[in-house]
């Protein structure tokens, strides 16, 4: 049986300097996994979305695994890492 292929989405901010880092982190993260990193800026899709910013627009940046919270302010990578490699089917990177 295949995994399905895990999402990971940055909500982020224009000028946020700690949404900066942490899309580094992700994509040093996810580029060790094959995997893209979605950035979605909760102020400009505020017209088609305006629950992202009223639900995290007050900490930012937020990660996102399949859509659902997976950290804020930082990344947390040990736990990420663990996520995405059960998503692989292996045991940590």
């Amino acid at each position: 049986m295949t995994n399905p292929t895990p999402t990971v989405t940055l909500l982020t901010r224009a000028g946020c300097g700690m949404c900066t880092t942490a899309l580094a982190q992700l994509q040093t993260i996810c580029g060790d996994f094959g995997l893209p990193v979605a950035t979605v800026d909760v102020d400009a899709a505020v017209a088609t979305d305006p629950s992202l910013r009223a639900e995290y627009g007050d900490r930012l940046p937020v990660v996102l695994l399949n859509g659902r919270e997976h950290s804020y302010f930082d990344v947390d990578e040990p736990r990420l890492r663990a996520d995405l490699s059960r998503f692989a089917g292996r045991d940590g990177k």
